[in-house]
């Protein structure tokens, strides 16, 4: 493939819309208006599926396009968790450590001595585990239910915040020893 055609694939177009989508959460989760919330959340969470089927399907997944995937995936949950927070529905630090997170695997992707980053199951886990955190209590207000309430989605928040720190210690270590 080109060097041109590595950024302008079906694939990063899917990825470019979940990239715009992110301050648009943030806004109606601002304002309150969790049905607006609730749509972008679901074509958020639509094109992060679409985009490796497309890529795969196409032809179209390279390095390149995993890099940009897992961005715009940071920076989508990275964006809606502060905006929970700044609601009091997240703890404040969740938001920073999934973009600490997220800048130290790009930082080891980078690594000439290495063939990427190195997988992790937690990491991969944790990753999963951010949008669920989002999407609850976003999809939550819509419905209008009860539970789980915002203490709950907190604590959720907080083993978050601790499986994150292990998470990032783990890389560290591993980076470390290489």
């Amino acid at each position: 493939m080109p060097d041109q055609s590595l950024w302008l694939t079906r694939a990063n177009g899917l990825t470019l819309i979940r990239l715009i989508a992110a301050p648009v959460l943030a806004i109606a989760i601002s304002s309150g208006s969790a049905p607006i919330a609730t749509v972008v959340f679901a074509l958020a969470v639509t094109t992060d599926i679409a985009d490796g089927i497309v890529a795969r399907r196409y032809g179209e997944a390279s390095a390149l396009g995993r890099l940009i995937d897992h961005s715009t995936d940071a920076i989508f949950v990275s964006v809606g968790t502060a905006a929970l927070a700044c609601a009091g529905e997240l703890p404040v630090l969740l938001p920073t450590l999934i973009a600490a997170s997220f800048v130290h695997y790009a930082l080891d992707a980078r690594n000439p001595r290495a063939d990427g980053p190195r997988p992790s199951s937690l990491g991969r886990w944790n990753g999963i585990a951010y949008f669920v955190v989002l999407g609850v209590p976003i999809v939550r207000d819509t419905l209008g239910l009860p539970w789980p309430d915002p203490p709950f989605v907190n604590l959720l928040g907080w083993l978050l915040v601790v499986s994150t720190l292990v998470s990032i210690v783990d890389r560290v270590r591993f980076s470390l020893r290489r």
